[in-house]
């Protein structure tokens, strides 16, 4: 049995709908990463009900293939997971490691990717973070920098948008945020994956927009990834990982391929009594 003290129970889900012209094959990355929070129970529904498979990708997501047909469909996702009380995992004595002694799996996320394109940005990643603490404080330095320097804001970004065009910008939205704090963490060979999922209002003042899904970033020091959030800023409980990869590009929550328009998309996280 789980301790009640220490553990939550969130509910989260999504809900599209879609137009389609012909019929569209399609990727859907929203259920909850594992190993991650215990789903207590969750379900599926399509109208009409579409028959589908799931699979795992290069970086270890579960998403579901299946194909919309012509028309209006509903794709829905719900369930609720059992999450930590504790806010998210803290070390500030956490070392950065050498190049060298980095896993072989840990290398591609020191590299550019289409999004983050660490390599252009080298000069400057060092110029401001080369001169702080490695580890831990370094990283945290790069979220504060990023945090206090873009201005969030709905609409600001667009899916093709990238770090270097929201550092232009000096706007966007948490994709954006993670994407350039990622590009700066790389620039520093300093590994960092970016991820999304869901997010609960828990013991933070509720959000006055719609829920949306969230993305941060993780960075590997001292031989495991950690949570950084440089949108927030701040550790939050609850979140609950739904993919991860070297940036956007690899985690869609939906990915069409024909001409499928989005009508509608719901999001949803919040603690239940």
């Amino acid at each position: 049995m789980s301790d009640i003290a220490t553990s939550l129970l969130v509910g989260v889900g999504c809900e599209f709908t879609y137009e389609t012209v012909g019929e569209a094959p399609s990727i859907l990355q929203v259920r909850p990463a594992r190993p991650g929070p215990r789903i207590c129970s969750e379900s599926w529904a399509t109208v009409p009900h579409l028959p589908y498979h799931d699979y795992t990708d290069l970086y270890g997501n579960e998403p579901r293939r299946l194909t919309l047909p012509n028309g209006r469909s509903t794709i829905r996702y719900d369930a609720q997971l059992e999450v930590s009380a504790e806010p998210d995992d803290y070390d500030p004595n956490a070392r950065e490691l050498r190049v060298e002694d980095l896993p072989d799996d840990v290398l591609i996320y020191t590299l550019p990717s289409r999004f983050c394109l660490s390599d252009e940005v080298a000069v400057e990643a060092w110029d401001r973070f080369g001169g702080v603490t490695p580890g831990w404080g370094r990283v945290q330095a790069i979220c504060d920098w990023v945090h206090g320097t873009l201005t969030f804001g709905y609409g600001t970004s667009l899916p093709s948008t990238t770090a270097l065009d929201a550092l232009r910008a000096g706007t966007g939205v948490c994709r954006d945020f993670a994407h350039v704090a990622v590009t700066f963490c790389r620039a520093l060979n300093i590994p960092a994956r970016y991820t999304f999922g869901y997010m609960p209002d828990i013991d933070v003042p509720l959000a006055d927009t719609p829920m949306d899904f969230c993305a941060w970033f993780e960075a590997y020091l001292d031989g495991r990834w950690w949570t950084f959030d440089p949108r927030n800023n701040q550790r939050r409980i609850g979140r609950a990982v739904i993919g991860r990869g070297r940036d956007a590009l690899d985690v869609a929550m939906v990915t069409t391929f024909g001409a499928a328009r989005l009508e509608n998309m719901t999001v949803w996280a919040d603690q239940v009594a």
